[in-house]
């Protein structure tokens, strides 16, 4: 095995590169995204940060004590400490995901800009989060040209969707 194909067998193991853990951090950006949307620009940027922080906690615990009984009690038993551990370790994506949208969003603020605007710039990088995954998944399974792009794209969808649907919400339905 070549030492490329070794070390990537090796971040997979570890979950960095896992297609669970991938998942996760993708589903933890939609989620802040979503939030920082949502809450954004209505209420302190502290509020924002701790609502983020409490609801993806809350996500991802509630994620694995689903996926974990579903997988384990189908076959009659509970999982391990270990298989919860590992588990646990592999999805830390998801919680981790927050951390680029909330560390802008705080510097922004910390350098004048309003509640709203400080929202704005943590949405952005969520939206930009989420094209990173998507050309990183790309990459992984070495897409090229319009497949690459394709992958891409609809990552980016998935922003600009999230944020067409926020100003819908506040235009429309309130």
């Amino acid at each position: 095995m070549p030492n490329g194909a070794i070390t990537r067998f090796a971040r997979r193991v570890q979950g960095h590169e896992s297609g669970r853990g991938r998942a996760a951090g993708i589903y933890g950006t939609v989620i802040t995204g979503a939030i920082i949307d949502t809450a954004g620009g209505h209420g302190s940027t502290t509020w924002l940060v701790i609502a983020v922080a409490i609801t993806l906690l809350v996500y991802w615990v509630a994620e694995q004590y689903a996926e974990l009984l579903g997988e384990h009690t189908e076959h009659g038993h509970l999982p391990s400490w270990a298989q919860v551990r590992a588990a646990f370790r592999t999805t830390w994506p998801m919680l981790a995901s927050c951390l680029v949208p909330l560390a802008g969003l705080v510097l922004a603020r910390l350098f004048g800009a309003s509640d709203a605007q400080a929202a704005v710039v943590g949405l952005v990088l969520a939206v930009l989060q989420l094209v990173h995954h998507g050309w990183a998944v790309g990459r992984q399974v070495e897409l090229h040209g319009k497949s690459l792009l394709g992958v891409t794209a609809v990552a980016a969808g998935i922003g600009v969707v999230m944020i067409l649907l926020k100003e819908l919400v506040l235009l429309h339905l309130h």
